[in-house]
């Protein structure tokens, strides 16, 4: 009787992680496929939701949904990662220049309201995919982790495109991990960074997908970082934003939604106590994790417009 129950303790451990691996694979890489993407878990039926766990989420590479309104040039930058597309919007005379950073299974183009903003402000702007994402190569996501070093290349290619010119860096959700990242472990020095939602941890984000879903996060979300570390051949556990906002002594602003079900209060709080340099920190009421200019358009151009104003 002992030796059956091993048995099958054994098999759902085996089948519980070959599950998992599935899952973590879906995550970090694209398809080919035109099909619709995977709705946000929080908006899942039940039928959905044991589709998803069974089959995995369907992910289809994100694509660049329009162009920019302003005057723009096509830019192909190399990383590390691959051939990285972008938007360069010139402005006469501008204040510096601001790159902006998409989240996870999106795209330049959804930035573009915040580039007209910026542009308004007087600062070019330079919209970047990330590697796997839009026109850049590849289809892997590695979820803010080897995009900072996509980071790396855009600032590296302003700064030669406008030598001398303060370079000011914006992120949403992974894009702002991937900039504190960018300046924790690879040294990046920016004029000042605006980020919008930075997730506190991979694992944390995992659990709070699980939760979303009213699943157990443990053990399935320490499966899915585990897997997704070995699938994608780094250390997903060390992928943690709160530590790297101890070495960031950049002017951060950092704002967050007091809704969103993704990204926690006690996470934000958490990289905003860590922040090493001069910081601003503006919560939204009511918004999600979602684009804070929709809801919310005067407060967030007021709280950017007056953070922007304060640098030299």
């Amino acid at each position: 009787m002992l030796r059956r129950l091993l048995w099958v303790l054994a098999l759902v451990f085996v089948v519980l992680n070959v599950v998992v691996a599935l899952h973590a694979w879906r995550f970090t890489h694209f398809t080919t496929d035109a099909g619709p993407r995977t709705r946000n878990p929080e908006k899942l039926s039940t039928s959905e939701k044991i589709r998803i766990m069974l089959m995995g989420l369907q992910n289809p590479k994100p694509l660049n949904l329009a162009t920019p309104a302003f005057p723009y040039e096509d830019v192909a930058l190399r990383s590390p990662n691959g051939q990285l597309a972008a938007w360069f919007g010139p402005v006469p005379g501008a204040r510096g220049t601001v790159i902006l950073c998409h989240g996870y299974t999106s795209d330049r183009s959804r930035l573009r309201p915040e580039a007209g903003y910026f542009r308004q402000l007087g600062y070019a702007v330079l919209l970047l995919d990330f590697s796997g994402n839009g026109a850049s190569e590849g289809y892997q996501t590695t979820i803010g982790y080897r995009e900072a070093d996509d980071v790396v290349a855009a600032f590296r290619w302003t700064q030669a495109r406008q030598p001398g010119a303060p370079v000011v860096l914006y992120g949403v959700s992974m894009g702002a991990v991937a900039i504190l990242r960018a300046e924790s472990e690879l040294g990046l020095r920016p004029a000042a960074s605006i980020v919008e939602c930075p997730y506190g941890s991979m694992l944390q984000t995992a659990r709070n997908r699980f939760v979303s879903m009213r699943l157990p996060p443990f053990p399935l979300a320490n499966l899915l970082v585990f897997w997704g570390s070995v699938e994608n051949g780094y250390w997903a556990f060390g992928l943690n934003a709160g530590e790297y906002a101890r070495r960031v002594p950049t002017p951060t602003l950092l704002l967050w939604g007091t809704a969103d079900p993704r990204v926690t209060r006690a996470e934000t709080d958490t990289i905003f106590a860590h922040l090493a340099g001069p910081k601003q920190r503006v919560d939204f009421v009511g918004s999600g994790h979602e684009p804070y200019w929709h809801r919310h358009p005067r407060q967030w151009q007021g709280v950017v417009g007056r953070f922007l104003a304060t640098l030299p």
